[in-house]
């Protein structure tokens, strides 16, 4: 098996997007812990919770907890702070939720002695530039994403998730502190599903992107080794 630790390429993220513990183990039960990092998300937490955060901890897996907190600044401090409390290695806020709640969220960490990496979504891999301005967004989808990632940035935030494509220029303006997480990863031959703002494998190398997040594209291969070990050869 190709161990992508050994090149300079982007960290692979699973997502296990399922709705039952037995499919999800499926997947996990293939992977190498040492290699690959998960990441739960709303259908999976809310599915399964806590307990299966502490599982996937048994068998020697980094987690990262994709639940987008967006709420007020207190609410979003007590839940940060449950999150950390589990041990996970990442987890997500929303940068649209604005200043003061990022702060609250990053204080939240400041008692922790591992503290998992405070990651801000900017703009989804789904939404599109005519959304924006449904939802009274006056700005370029790129103007958006590089406004969030100022503030979260201007905030403490250990990174960003934002659309491939926009990964170069955040790094050229904040630099290799600022970790940038990318979903929507496609190959060739993969189908878009609801994704918008795709890249391929190939490309997140070239845009030095830190983490990949790969979801359908592996949990519902044939073969999900061997589609990984493909993409990692792209990468190489």
């Amino acid at each position: 098996m190709l161990n992508p630790n050994l090149f300079n390429i982007p960290k692979i993220i699973i997502a296990l997007d399922f709705c039952n513990k037995k499919s999800a183990m499926k997947i996990v039960n293939l992977l190498n812990p040492s290699i690959y990092y998960l990441k739960i998300g709303k259908e999976m937490f809310t599915v399964l919770g806590c307990q299966f955060i502490k599982e996937l901890h048994q068998l020697g897996f980094n987690i990262f907890l994709d639940l987008k907190f967006h709420d007020i600044p207190n609410t979003v401090f007590n839940a940060t702070k449950a999150a950390a409390d589990l041990g996970i290695w990442m987890l997500s806020v929303h940068a649209s939720g604005g200043k003061k709640m990022l702060v609250s969220a990053k204080k939240a960490l400041k008692s922790f002695k591992t503290a998992p990496l405070l990651i801000a979504i900017t703009a989804l891999t789904s939404l599109k530039e005519e959304e924006l301005k449904e939802i009274g967004i006056q700005m370029s989808l790129k103007e958006y994403i590089l406004t969030l990632s100022k503030l979260s940035n201007d905030c403490g935030l250990d990174g960003i998730v934002c659309p491939g494509k926009e990964a170069k220029k955040i790094k050229s303006l904040f630099g290799d502190k600022c970790k940038i997480v990318t979903p929507g990863i496609r190959v060739a031959e993969d189908a878009l599903y609801d994704q918008n703002n795709i890249i391929t494998p190939k490309e997140a190398k070239k845009y030095k992107i830190d983490y990949i997040v790969i979801g359908r594209s592996i949990t519902m291969s044939k073969d999900p080794i061997k589609k990984l070990e493909l993409i990692i050869k792209s990468m190489q």
